[in-house]
């Protein structure tokens, strides 16, 4: 598999003091995009994005030496990623005293007000539906549909098993048809 023969390559140049820089960069290069998208799916907001990327490579960079490689390197790094949106949320929440609805509103609103959304109204209308999905649901759409990720890669960032996410992703779809047909 070629993606894996890339990874151990930049993962033998990251453990090498004199490569190690060159292996980040090859790792930022290669997954720092999938990453964001990732994230800012999750977040909404372009420089929250921005910000928490920053933390995920931050943590990589630091947790990588201890990488056993009984994953694969990119579901490793999207469970921080996905960690660290999570977080972000959670302390949003509790930084407003709001209840996930209101955050979820509020997200929403920064969605429509947002110059670096350009999406048509069709867009549009899927994400502010993917917004009212509870945070597992959300992430389970956005790794499928837009990552096309595998349910035994998103078992393994997840730590859910493939029938919960088989479900999950189910009824996401199912709310967000209800959305849209309802808000027509």
């Amino acid at each position: 598999m070629a993606i894996q023969a890339e990874d151990e390559e930049i993962l033998s140049k990251f453990r090498d003091e004199k490569t190690r820089n060159e292996a980040f960069n090859l790792l930022l290069k290669k997954y720092q995009q999938k990453i964001y998208w990732h994230v800012r799916r999750m977040v909404i907001d372009h420089d929250d994005a921005d910000d928490i990327v920053q933390d995920v490579f931050i943590k990589i960079w630091k947790n990588l030496p201890g990488f056993r490689n009984d994953a694969q390197l990119y579901t490793w790094m999207y469970r921080i990623a996905t960690n660290e949106c999570i977080t972000f949320l959670n302390k949003k929440k509790q930084k407003n005293n709001v209840s996930l609805d209101d955050v979820d509103f509020e997200l929403a609103d920064t969605l429509s007000s947002s110059d670096q959304f350009t999406g048509d109204q069709i867009q549009k209308k899927l994400q502010e539906a993917i917004l009212t999905l509870p945070d597992k649901q959300r992430l389970v759409f956005n790794m499928k549909y837009f990552d096309d990720m595998k349910y035994e890669e998103m078992s393994e960032v997840l730590g859910t098993s493939v029938g919960a996410l088989k479900a999950s992703f189910h009824l996401a779809v199912k709310k967000i048809e209800a959305f849209v047909t309802n808000s027509d």
